[in-house]
Parts: structure tokens; C-alpha cells; sequence
């Protein structure tokens, strides 16, 4: 017994240098982040869209740990189409992380901005059914530049409607979203405000909004190739309130702009800020998803580990 006890622990001490050290892997003790991919990185909006179904079987070939739905790129919302993308999602042993949707609080007419109120508490019921638990939520923004081409020239930097400030925009917004928030808590499906073209587009105005409402249920849904200057200032402020983690690649030139992002250090500055959440891959470039998305991947492997 003493004999086979010393060669047991001669064999972990010989082993325990080498915990955590595996190239691309969590320091021991450390969860490793999971990765997801956004059903956006094989769509873009192109005219015809891209089956979230396929989606599913490539990241899972891949070896994702869950997909992020963009909410316009589905089919349809039928409960037979909704429960055979979870069937699709459970058998390949992936999650469903988040649903991406769209709306816009920056309105003047009270019912303009009802009508998304109630777009967003229908798609909060629809998460719920996918088993998905957090949407992703826009601001808005003025629409005073009417080409996204065009918006994207000036880093989304736009001006508000005649007569009307932001201030007023703040209020909207922080209002709609005070609006949804008991659907969200009846349906267990966070709300997480992305740091997106429009309101949000400052690091500072998305707190702004995030600081007034303050709920549990509302969280930031940090993006990391939307920031209209230095993106790591950006990330810094935004990730102690991070749910969900969006990581931007451009493949092929990006379709509106590229950017080079340094995932070692953004990976450093979320474990610094004890991110524990889904890096979600958006990938935005002109690159086929089939050989991008792979590449992509990764990348993320190589600066958060898993």
C-alpha cells in the first residue's frame, strides 16, 4: 500500500507542472470561455437567406459550443419551424445563446415606439420557446442619414431630427426598455443592450442608458468591432457589465469596414473584468463563411482557450 500510494503521488507531482499549460487552454482553476457563432457571419443580409439549420451542422462540425440566431435570418415563427431549430440545436449538442433582434426606441411618436415595445416582448416569448435565454436589444437611432452605407462613413456618428436633442432620445429609450423588462423577468430571458450603430454607438451613452435602468435584467451585449474610436478604451468600459460578447472578424475585407482586433488582448481585458459569458463570432467579411468561419474560430481558440 505505502508503495503504490509514493507511485501515485510521484505521478501527480510529475504531472503538475504541466496543468494549464496547454497551448490555447484556461490556466487551471479557470473556466474556459465557450464560443458561439452568429448565424449572421453566413448572411449578411443578402437576398437570399442563409438556413439557420445549416448553421447549426457547420458549427457543430466546427466544434462551437452554441449559435446566436439572428431573428430576421429565420423562416418563419411557427412552432413547428421553432422547435425543430432547438431539436437541430439539442441533437448536435450545441446551445442557443441569443436571440439578435432589432428595434428602435429613438422615435417622437409615442406609438412608433409602442410598436417596437410590443415587437420586443414578442420576440422575449419567442426566446423563451427556443430555449434561448437573452435577446439581444438595439437603441435606435434618428434615421437622419438614411443609407447605413452612409452612416457607417461617419462611424455612426448622427445628428438628431429638427427640433427633437438627444436627451429626449435617452428618455425614449430608457423608457421602452423599462417597458419590457417585467416580460423579461416572467419569460427568465435578459436583455442585453448592444453597444450598436444609433444611441449607443458611445461607450458612454450605452452606460448612460444601462446606469438608469439598472435591473437585473438588462445587461450589455459588448461588440467589439462597433466603436467609433480606440476599441479596447471601449471594451474596458463596457466589459464589467457584459452578459455576451459579439467578436468581430473581416475575412475577405470587411462588408462596410475592416478592422484588425487583437483577440489575446481583448481576451485579457474580459478576464480581467471576470467575464465568464458566450463570445459570439459575427463574422463580417467577404469571405465565404464555409472557410472564414473555420479561421475565425481559431483565432478565438488561440486568445480565450476552450
Amino acid at each position: 500500500m505505502k508503495r503504490r500510494e509514493a507511485l501515485r503521488l510521484g505521478a501527480v507531482g510529475a504531472l503538475a507542472p504541466l496543468a494549464g499549460v496547454t497551448a490555447g487552454a484556461a490556466p487551471a482553476g479557470r473556466r474556459p470561455v465557450k464560443l458561439a457563432v452568429s448565424t449572421y457571419s453566413y448572411w449578411h443580409f443578402k437576398p437570399d437567406k442563409y438556413p439557420i439549420e445549416k448553421v447549426i451542422e457547420h458549427a457543430a462540425s466546427l466544434g462551437f459550443d452554441g449559435v446566436e440566431i439572428l431573428h430576421r435570418q429565420m423562416a418563419d415563427e411557427s412552432p413547428a419551424y421553432v422547435n425543430a431549430l432547438k431539436k437541430a440545436a439539442f441533437r448536435n449538442g450545441l446551445d442557443l445563446v441569443m436571440l439578435s433582434i432589432h428595434q428602435d426606441f429613438v422615435d417622437p411618436d409615442p406609438a412608433a415606439r409602442q410598436k417596437d415595445v410590443d415587437h420586443t416582448k414578442r420576440c422575449i416569448d419567442l426566446a423563451s420557446a427556443l430555449g434561448i435565454p437573452c435577446i439581444r436589444l438595439n437603441s435606435g437611432r434618428w434615421n437622419t442619414i438614411a443609407s447605413f452605407d452612409d452612416l457607417m462613413k461617419v462611424k455612426g456618428d448622427e445628428p438628431p431630427l429638427p427640433g427633437h436633442t438627444d436627451d429626449e432620445a435617452f428618455k425614449w429609450c430608457i423608457e421602452s426598455i423599462e417597458a419590457c423588462l417585467p416580460a423579461a423577468e416572467r419569460a427568465g430571458v435578459m436583455l442585453a443592450l448592444e453597444n450598436h450603430w444609433g444611441l449607443t454607438t458611445r461607450p458612454e451613452n450605452l452606460l448612460r442608458i444601462y446606469d438608469a435602468v439598472r435591473s437585473p435584467w438588462l445587461g450589455i451585449n459588448l461588440d467589439t468591432g462597433n466603436f467609433p474610436s480606440d476599441p479596447y478604451a471601449g471594451i474596458e468600459k463596457l466589459a464589467p457589465h457584459a452578459v455576451i460578447v459579439q467578436a468581430k472578424t473581416y475575412y475577405g475585407g470587411g462588408e462596410w469596414y475592416t478592422l484588425d482586433l487583437d483577440y489575446p488582448r481583448i481576451a485579457g481585458i474580459l478576464r480581467g473584468a471576470g467575464f465568464h459569458g458566450y463570445v459570439s463570432l459575427e463574422m463580417e467579411g467577404k469571405e465565404p463563411a464555409e472557410t472564414a468561419v473555420p479561421k475565425s474560430l481559431d483565432v478565438l481558440r488561440a486568445a480565450f482557450g476552450g
